[in-house]
């Protein structure tokens, strides 16, 4: 399989490896990022969201396995922590205490999974507790008046009466951790992972021209209209269909190549909307508009006439910042023009 090549592959030399970049996150963008992770887990979740913040109650970011809006949903915890070492535990018991409190409040129901995720783990203690239930509570309950003073309580929460048999009947094989690199594996599938953490874009396939369906697809019967419009305006005749073209060989040779750099264009949106964020493709886009519209609104003596001229000048244009400049390629430029007819932007006629 061959690829394009692309600037980026000689420009940069060794790069920050994400995992390093992570350590060097603002707290806030740290949740972010983990809001961004649970997002595209929609095997998992329905929707993701993070609370963060004075007045979380112990979330940062959730996970809903099931409708947040009806009662006793299921849902997970991710409890997000950024610091220079790896989470001890007497970082972490007044976040056991917010959960156990507000559960036993019924402020939320108890989370299926409660994580901890932090740039360098979890650290040896803490692992352990982790790995034992009965020590973990036993941990908590030992160290609860040290930490027990969370969010809006003044005196801090008391371990008594119905509360604690509440700690004590808790299940606590639901607090866990999870590994940073694990995250990031995932990560990378994200809209946003490039622009996080750069590295450049992934190899784009070349077009194999063969694999353009041969008959004319229901996405593209707005452009090839107007095409065949624009060519009875120079020979003024009628063309219904393309195969009405097949004794006219100057329009058939340029449907041919206009079909072709249609479909690089489609797959250049694919590559855009499988690595960058949403907006990037349509920026894209708008910059050839913004190069020919000038042309598209001009007299022409035919159709046919302006169509090869906004071609010519999509053509020229040079794509100053957008990512998309490093792996598009001429005929991209082209068939954004036969795009902008099809997604109602422009007419020839």
């Amino acid at each position: 399989m061959t690829h394009y090549k692309t600037s980026h592959q000689v420009n940069f030399g060794k790069r920050i490896i994400p995992l390093k970049m992570i350590e060097h996150m603002s707290f806030d963008d740290w949740e972010e990022f983990i809001e961004e992770w649970v997002d595209i887990k929609k095997t998992e979740y329905l929707e993701g969201e993070k609370f963060g913040g004075a007045g979380d109650k112990g979330r940062d970011v959730v996970g809903y396995v099931s409708d947040k809006n009806k009662p006793n949903y299921t849902w997970d915890c991710f409890q997000c922590k950024h610091y220079e070492n790896a989470l001890r535990p007497a970082q972490v018991y007044k976040e056991f205490i917010k959960i156990l409190y507000y559960t036993f409040k019924a402020e939320y129901p108890i989370p299926r999974k409660y994580y901890f995720v932090a740039p360098k783990g979890c650290g040896t203690s803490l692992s352990k507790l982790l790995q034992n239930p009965t020590e973990l509570k036993n941990a908590i309950i030992k160290h609860w008046d040290k930490h027990n003073n969370i969010d809006t309580t003044k005196n801090g929460i008391k371990l008594e009466g119905n509360l604690l048999k509440w700690v004590n009947n808790f299940n606590f094989s639901i607090f866990s951790k999870i590994h940073t690199k694990n995250i990031l594996k995932e990560h990378s599938k994200h809209p946003n992972h490039l622009i996080r953490f750069g590295g450049g874009l992934p190899e784009r396939e070349k077009l194999d021209t063969t694999t353009i369906p041969k008959f004319i697809q229901n996405s593209e019967t707005k452009y090839v209209k107007q095409l065949l419009s624009a060519y009875g305006s120079e020979s003024k005749e009628d063309y219904k269909s393309v195969s009405d073209l097949d004794s006219k060989e100057l329009y058939k040779n340029h449907f041919s190549r206009a079909r072709i750099s249609f479909h690089h264009a489609e797959q250049l949106r694919n590559f855009s909307r499988d690595s960058l964020p949403i907006d990037t493709f349509e920026d894209f886009q708008n910059e050839i508009l913004d190069g020919i519209i000038d042309i598209v609104e001009d007299n022409h003596s035919n159709s046919f006439i302006k169509v090869k001229e906004a071609e010519k000048e999509a053509r020229k244009i040079i794509i100053s910042s957008n990512p998309l400049k490093e792996v598009s390629i001429i005929n991209d430029r082209s068939g954004v023009c036969h795009q902008l007819v099809n997604d109602n932007k422009i007419k020839w006629k």
